[in-house]
């Protein structure tokens, strides 16, 4: 029974694996290559897979498109909850969502690009789905500014709307070691409190 139950395991365990190795091979197809042409063949070769081996993870390619948002988007979600815990006062929290957002985009790898690049038509099914996934994600931020004592009249969904694009956007121009994501960070939000006269 016991040996059994292992037996499971570890099977459990390979099939997660490789469907990691999956999604890693996707994500930096979709990155490099664009989700237009890369091709299924082409994903399970950089996975070390057969090709019809794929579909056993993955019934088309836009299912991988958003299961790589949705991991994507997981470890984002993940570094910005982990960085919010014992910090207190709205902006400093705000701050701290936004180092971590901003650190995992520009130095968390693939997934991260992808998430920012590459999504499906406005007629694919699957666009839907993407969006809802990034919506749980963008709700923290949604709190976070609602928490802010803003001067009358600020729209806090246009605020959150340009804070957000100017983080997503960083990976275009972005250069490691001109400039830590940190300060990069930090700077969006100076010119934010700036121009509201909430400077410290």
């Amino acid at each position: 029974m016991a040996q059994a139950a292992t037996a499971e395991k570890k099977v459990v365990t390979r099939q997660g694996n490789r469907r990691r190795q999956l999604l890693e091979a996707a994500a930096r197809r979709f990155l490099h290559q664009g989700y237009a042409a890369a091709s299924m063949r082409d994903i399970a070769s950089d996975a070390g897979m057969q090709p019809g081996s794929i579909y056993y993870h993955f019934p088309s390619k836009a299912e991988m498109l958003v299961a790589v948002h949705e991991e994507g988007l997981r470890r984002i979600t993940e570094a910005v909850t982990e960085a919010l815990v014992g910090i207190s006062g709205p902006w400093q929290r705000l701050e701290a969502a936004c180092i971590a957002h901003l650190t995992a985009l520009l130095e968390g790898g693939v997934f991260f690009q992808v998430v920012m690049r590459e999504l499906p038509r406005e007629s694919d099914p699957t666009r839907g789905r993407i969006t809802r996934i990034r919506d749980v994600h963008e709700q923290i931020f949604v709190d976070l500014l609602d928490d802010l004592e803003l001067p009358a009249g600020v729209d806090r969904r246009d605020l959150r709307l340009m804070l957000l694009g100017s983080m997503n956007w960083s990976f275009t121009w972005y250069r490691p070691g001109a400039e830590p994501p940190a300060g990069i960070a930090r700077k969006f939000l100076g010119f934010l409190r700036t121009q509201m006269d909430l400077s410290e």
